[in-house]
């Protein structure tokens, strides 16, 4: 029941009278806070934070230099022994039981990185992909 609706007439007058102005101001009051409430919390009814399930790595673009030294010490780790190491060129030249290792590192125009390993006469068929594999363990993959 709302304070309106308790009208009653005045004996005298024949006018309706309300509540009174003191009970209309706390309705006032609290309707404005009522609205202030809907105001303040309707944004955020459409605001959603979606956070990546727990044990999610989110990963960030990786750099060119971290990209060089990650396949530099892959090839090391692997245990081919690093001959040139040139930054500049993107080139890492290395060498295992006479086989020629190279890792070639590469930033794309869209600022990723790309990375190749090669072998032209490799002995061990499993070398590049053990090479490969300690290269995204360096990286955090």
């Amino acid at each position: 029941m709302t304070p309106w609706s308790k009208r009653y007439f005045h004996a005298d007058s024949g006018n309706a009278v309300g509540p009174g102005p003191a009970a209309r101001e706390r309705f006032d009051v609290a309707r404005i806070l009522r609205i202030g409430l809907w105001a303040f919390l309707l944004p955020l009814a459409g605001c959603p934070y979606y956070a990546a399930p727990p044990g999610t790595v989110v990963m960030t673009p990786a750099s060119y230099d971290r990209s060089f030294a990650a396949a530099s010490g892959a090839m090391h780790d692997e245990g081919v022994t690093v001959t040139v190491q040139d930054p500049g060129s993107g080139n890492v030249v290395g060498t295992l039981d006479g086989s020629t290792v190279t890792a070639s590192v590469r930033q794309q125009a869209d600022g990723s990185v790309v990375v190749q390993f090669n072998s032209r006469d490799a002995r061990d068929p499993t070398l590049l992909d053990r090479i490969s594999r300690s290269y995204d363990r360096r990286m955090g993959r």
